[in-house]
């Protein structure tokens, strides 16, 4: 059904601080702005895959996800509505916005709102990153992962596997109980930890094609004194090297490089762990509170 994150819009009361950290510190590309006035940026020739929309609040306003086609947007409905989600179908207007050639959508239990949409507009050989830099890790496997935090960590495998298709890839019971889903050759485009009673946004990780554009990030930020959420450090199971960084608008972007993929379903092998990171990827003598998150409520579709 999904094949890629394809996009992400968030809400912020600080939009307009993205359109330096996005370039200046990530070596995003900023595009138009949205006719509501939100920061748009680019991270490949894909018009723009990352919108932080103006608002009161800092939150996940929507995720974009990938079909093949018409036909493959088609199926996904039906499957859906056969689940008993309730499915809209987004206007000329809301695709124009999305930069997509046509979309539908729905909230599922936790009160997210997935976007499933075909035919991003990219204009190739047009990305001009904010700063030098190598680009960033997208095409196929779209533009990255998100983790996000449920109340519910069995009813959040039930819907996100059996619903939606997502593959598990592994998981981390230490601690923070963490699943990890796959959709596509990234070693995992959704993951999601359980916190009793909260629902909200963890982190995006954007990857980059080069080691050394993780480390000038990482001196732009200390060089900033931008709050790390972790210091530098290597994850045990998709084997990436990044570190993180508490974004303009409250969640997390993890910044790294050199991540694991899933090339074969058929001989991937589920496996277990029992801690995050190989090494470093420590929290600040004072911790930053985990992301975005609001009290969940069960949302009426």
């Amino acid at each position: 059904m999904i094949q890629s994150l394809s996009y992400i819009g968030f809400t912020s009361p600080n939009a307009n601080d993205w359109l330096d950290f996005g370039p200046q510190i990530l070596g995003l590309e900023a595009t138009e702005r949205g006719a509501d006035g939100a920061v748009r940026l680019r991270v490949d020739d894909a018009a723009a895959r990352i919108t932080v929309h103006p608002g009161e609040r800092n939150d996940l306003a929507y995720l974009g996800w990938e079909v093949a086609g018409p036909a493959a947007l088609e199926a996904a409905v039906e499957a859906l509505e056969k689940k008993a989600l309730v499915v809209r179908r987004g206007d000329a207007e809301l695709a124009r916005a999305r930069s997509v050639s046509e979309l539908a959508w729905f909230v599922d239990p936790f009160g997210f709102r997935h976007e499933l949409s075909y035919g991003l507009l990219t204009r190739p050989s047009t990305f001009r990153p904010g700063r030098a830099m190598s680009g960033f890790v997208t095409g196929s496997a779209g533009l990255g992962h998100v983790v996000l935090i449920v109340p519910d960590l069995a009813a959040a495998e039930r819907f996100y596997l059996d619903v939606l298709g997502f593959r598990l890839s592994d998981r981390i019971d230490k601690g923070l109980s963490i699943r990890f889903l796959h959709c596509n050759t990234r070693h995992h485009t959704l993951a999601f930890a359980s916190v009793p009673g909260m629902v909200g946004m963890h982190h995006l990780m954007l990857e980059v094609a080069s080691l050394d554009d993780v480390g000038t990030a990482l001196d732009l930020c200390t060089a900033r004194k931008l709050p790390l959420a972790m210091t530098l450090g290597r994850h045990t199971n998709d084997w990436m090297t990044s570190f993180y960084v508490r974004s303009p608008s409250g969640f997390e972007i993890e910044y790294g490089w050199g991540g694991r993929t899933v090339d074969d379903d058929a001989t991937w092998e589920v496996l277990s762990y029992d801690a995050q990171s190989i090494w470093g990827h420590r929290p600040p003598a004072s911790p930053l509170p985990p992301g975005v998150l609001r009290p969940f409520q069960r949302s009426a579709q």
